[in-house]
């Protein structure tokens, strides 16, 4: 459910995604709070869950991982033993770098960043070597478009 969120948190929120590595003072300043009811207010979003943590975006092309790959998962099972299992499995590659259940012809949605098709089909042995699916279907990126838009506040 969402959280009820005032103008101040959401300039927060939007000051935080379009750049957290500024400092506090000058988050404080671009959203109109003095640094110290800044921090407050930051601090309570972080408590109530709202702000989940901070990371830096990588080029994907510098750290050698520019094949992006959307993988379709259909299952023969649905039982929650086997989707723990399922998802602590997917949990260990960290190839995986986004992990959905859907809705639709297709169960999941696995989001999968590597270096070539060599190390996909690496990923992609790993993903089946464990757990029993009854089909992947890969859709392989050749231009990400639109991949940092923050969520809107």
């Amino acid at each position: 459910m969402a959280q009820n969120l005032d103008e101040i948190d959401r300039r927060i929120l939007t000051a935080l995604q379009r750049d957290s590595a500024r400092s506090q003072r000058e988050q404080a300043e671009a959203v109109g709070l003095s640094q110290n009811a800044y921090w407050r207010r930051l601090k309570a979003l972080e408590a109530s869950g709202v702000i989940t943590g901070y990371q830096a975006r990588l080029d994907p092309q510098a750290v050698g991982a520019s094949l992006i790959v959307f993988s379709m998962v259909r299952t023969r099972s649905h039982s929650a033993d086997w989707l723990k299992r399922f998802r602590t499995h997917i949990a260990t590659i960290p190839e995986v770098i986004g992990f959905y259940r859907i809705g639709g012809d297709y169960d999941y949605l696995l989001k999968i960043a590597t270096s070539d098709m060599a190390s996909y089909d690496r990923v992609y042995q790993r993903i089946i070597e464990k757990i029993e699916l009854e089909t992947i279907t890969s859709y392989f990126t050749m231009e990400t478009i639109l991949d940092d838009r923050a969520l809107p506040v």
